[in-house]
C-alpha cells in the first residue's frame, strides 16, 4: 500500500494549475456562443418554433388558411413552450387522422364512381380482389412495423433530448465552478506558500525534524527506551507507596506526640522560670529546668533526624 503524498510537497507548480484553469475557462468560453448575435444563442434545445412561425406567416397571406385555436395560441411573439408545442403536436394529429380518413374516402368515392360510369365498365374478379387483400396485407404490415420503428426511435428521441438536457444543466453548473476555480487556486497557493515557509522554520528549529528516516527511526527507539525505563520506575514508586503512606502516618503519630511533650515542657520551664525568679535568682538548677533542657535537647535532636523545619 502506498502512502499518501504530502499536499505541501507532492502540489504541482502554481503556474500551472492557474494556465491549465484559464486554459479550460477560455475553451469552453469559445465554445458557448456570443449573446449580441440575434439569431445564436446559448446551448438550447433546437427552435421548434421556427419552421411553426415561419410556415404560419407565408399561410397567413392565403384568404383560404385555416388556423386552429391552440396553435394560435401557440405562435405568441413570446415563443412557444413544452406543453404548448406538445399540445400542438397533439392537434396536429388528430387534423392528419381526419384528413387521411377523408383523403381515402374521397378517393375510393372517386375510384368507384369511374369504374362504374366508364366505358367500358370496370369489372374487378374474385381472383383480383383476393391479391388485393393480400397485397394489402403484406403493406399493412411493413407499415405497422415502420410505426412501430418511428415510436422507437421517438422514444430513443425524447431520453436522448433529456439526457442532453441534464447534461447542458451539469455544463452550467460546472462553468460557474470553474468560472471560481481560478480565484480559488490562487487562494490555494498562497496557503501552500505559507505552510511552506512555516514547515522551513520549524525544520530550522528543531533539528529533529529534519534527520533522515534511519535516525528517525533511531531516535524512536531511544525515546521508547526512555519511556519504559520511567513507565518502571513509576511502577516501583506506586508499589512504594503503600508503605511509604503507612511510615508517614507513624512519624505523624510521633510528631503529634513529641509536640504534646513539648507543650507540656515549655509550659513546665515557664512555671521553673517564674520559681527561680521568685526564689530571688539564686544560683542552682531545680529539676523541672533540667528536665526542659533535656526535652530541648531531644528534640533538636529529632528535628535532625527527620528534617523537620519550623
Amino acid at each position: 500500500m502506498r502512502r499518501a503524498q504530502s499536499p505541501v510537497k507532492g502540489s504541482p507548480p502554481a503556474q500551472t494549475l492557474t494556465t491549465r484553469a484559464n486554459a479550460a475557462l477560455s475553451q469552453l468560453q469559445s465554445l458557448l456562443p456570443s449573446s449580441s448575435n440575434d439569431e445564436e444563442s446559448p446551448i438550447t434545445i433546437i427552435r421548434l418554433s421556427a419552421p411553426i412561425i415561419s410556415s404560419a406567416s407565408s399561410s397567413s397571406d392565403a384568404p383560404a388558411a385555416r388556423t386552429s385555436d391552440i396553435s394560435n395560441t401557440s405562435l405568441t411573439p413570446s415563443g412557444p413552450t413544452p406543453s404548448s408545442l406538445e399540445a400542438d403536436l397533439l392537434h396536429y394529429k388528430e387534423l392528419f387522422s381526419k384528413l387521411r380518413f377523408s383523403y381515402v374516402e374521397q378517393v375510393t368515392k372517386e375510384k368507384f364512381i369511374r369504374a362504374i360510369v366508364g366505358d367500358p365498365p370496370l369489372i374487378v374478379t374474385p381472383q383480383e380482389n383476393a391479391e388485393l387483400e393480400d397485397s394489402n396485407k403484406i403493406a399493412k404490415a411493413e407499415l405497422k412495423a415502420l410505426k412501430n420503428e418511428v415510436a422507437d426511435m421517438v422514444k430513443d428521441l425524447e431520453s436522448r433530448g433529456r439526457e442532453l438536457a441534464t447534461k447542458y444543466e451539469q455544463v452550467k453548473v460546472e462553468t460557474v465552478k470553474l468560472k471560481e476555480l481560478p480565484a480559488k487556486i490562487e487562494h490555494l497557493e498562497r496557503d501552500i506558500s505559507r505552510l511552506k515557509r512555516e514547515q522551513q522554520v520549524a525544520e530550522g528549529s528543531k533539528a529533529e525534524l529534519n534527520l533522515p528516516l534511519a535516525k528517525t527511526l533511531q531516535l524512536v527507539g531511544e525515546k521508547k527506551r526512555q519511556m519504559q525505563e520511567l513507565d518502571r520506575q513509576l511502577e516501583q514508586l506506586r508499589n512504594q507507596t503503600p508503605r511509604k503512606r503507612k511510615e508517614m502516618e507513624r512519624l505523624q503519630g510521633e510528631v503529634a506526640g513529641l509536640e504534646q511533650k513539648r507543650v507540656n515542657a515549655t509550659a513546665a520551664a515557664k512555671e521553673a522560670k517564674r520559681r527561680k525568679e521568685d526564689k530571688g535568682g539564686r544560683g542552682g538548677v531545680d529539676e523541672l529546668e533540667a528536665r526542659g533542657r533535656w526535652y530541648r535537647g531531644s528534640e533538636a535532636v529529632l528535628r535532625g533526624v527527620l528534617d523537620i523545619q519550623g
